[in-house]
């Protein structure tokens, strides 16, 4: 589990480390800043693309030997990527490296999940899912840091050579799976995803954390512009949401194997309270508003080890596909909830446009999770029960 969780640290800090270096790596590779920003979109579309297709992909491979692939064209990624002079070929590494981060992310959640007993498995998924909070607390500073000290291609060669150390490690380590006969049908994991309580906490994953995230793709301007926090005091207070989102991730992970939908009712439910207060006076000091911004990232990030468990619990027979379609979905809801947000700042709420924005998309969230609950869609057999059905839970709708 520490190994897998070190694996998804690596992939956190790959996915968020441009934003901080991001004027240094345009000048370097001759773009604006702009044009620079595509490293960011980019990725995300690789994310969204590549953890369901690679999940496809690398069905029929050894699990462990998935994972020590995925880690490896990492490495060579960041490497290639560290002695290009072209941006063009840079943006074709960042693509590829968000190709075996999908790869990994879905096998090592799938892993993870088989490796526990089903009342554990969103604490499993919550321990997993903390590496990116990690990455956000740890990795992206130091990230930033070490790009701004000895330049941008010392980060990546320093992220490529501990991918490959975190390769090996896991190939010696990580066991095996026992030999079983018959390959896994691709047709059997499509046809798994026919349910509807499936699609339902999918959509509900999407609308929360993209929410957050919306909000949070543009709290610098409104720390500096309507609270008055120094610019240099910014990347501190980003550590602290960090902090925040690696409590949210472990108490989702601990409530969501109890009782999963009334916790996500009740995170979202928070959510939109914090988002409709950074939209007051409120926000306007900078204590407030950074003790919000730490609750905000408690709120958020205790969703997705619950809408994943949730997820995988739902369609049964494709683990793999299931956590690869769920990191697709977040990738999926930040896209599309900062794009509106983005909109939002340059309209009439101005600074408070993307709260604004994340309080609907948190409050149209709801919908689906009080669907699931009025199917009753959690309600199990007994934790024997589902492993003498070999995990298989049974729905009372």
């Amino acid at each position: 589990m520490w190994l897998l969780t070190l694996g998804t640290f690596l992939m956190g800090t790959t996915e968020f480390i441009v934003a901080g270096i991001l004027p240094e790596m345009s000048a370097d590779l001759g773009v604006s800043v702009s044009r620079g920003g595509l490293l960011i979109t980019f990725f995300a579309i690789g994310m969204i693309v590549g953890a369901p297709a690679m999940a496809i992909a690398t069905l029929r491979m050894p699990r462990r030997s998935t994972l020590v692939l995925a880690l490896v064209v990492f490495a060579l990624g960041h490497a290639a990527a560290a002695l290009s002079a072209s941006f063009a070929l840079v943006l074709v590494a960042r693509v590829i490296t968000a190709l075996a981060t999908g790869a990994f992310w879905a096998v090592a959640g799938a892993v993870a999940l088989a490796a526990v007993a089903p009342t554990a498995r969103a604490r499993a998924s919550g321990m997993i899912i903390s590496g990116i909070g990690l990455a956000t607390v740890a990795g992206v500073p130091l990230g930033a840091f070490v790009g701004n000290s000895i330049g941008w291609r010392g980060a990546f060669w320093a992220l490529g050579i501990l991918a490959g150390v975190v390769a090996l490690v896991i190939g010696r380590f990580v066991p095996a799976e026992p030999h079983t006969d018959g390959a896994p049908s691709v047709r059997a994991q499509f046809s798994a995803l026919r349910s509807g309580r499936f699609w339902l906490t999918w959509i509900a994953g999407v609308l929360l954390l993209g929410g957050v995230m919306a909000a949070y793709s543009y709290v610098a301007p409104l720390l500096t512009d309507r609270a008055g926090v120094p610019t240099g005091a910014v990347t501190l207070i980003l550590v602290g949401y960090g902090v925040g989102a690696l409590v949210g991730t472990n108490i989702g992970g601990r409530l969501g194997d109890r009782r999963p939908l009334s916790a996500l009712i009740g995170a979202a439910l928070l959510a939109v309270l914090i988002l409709s207060l950074l939209q007051t006076s409120l926000s306007t000091r900078p204590v407030t508003t950074v003790a919000l911004l730490v609750l905000m990232g408690m709120a958020g990030q205790s969703v997705p080890p619950i809408t994943t468990t949730l997820a995988v619990r739902f369609a049964d027979r494709a683990p793999t596909l299931a956590y690869g379609l769920s990191a697709s979905g977040f990738n999926v809801g930040i896209a599309f909830g900062s794009l509106v947000a983005g909109v939002a700042l340059d309209s009439s709420p101005g600074l408070t446009g993307p709260a604004l924005v994340g309080a609907i998309m948190v409050a149209l969230g709801l919908v689906p999770l009080l669907a699931l609950t009025a199917l009753h869609a959690t309600r199990t057999d007994t934790p024997s029960e589902l492993d003498e059905s070999q995990g298989t839970e049974k729905a009372v709708v």
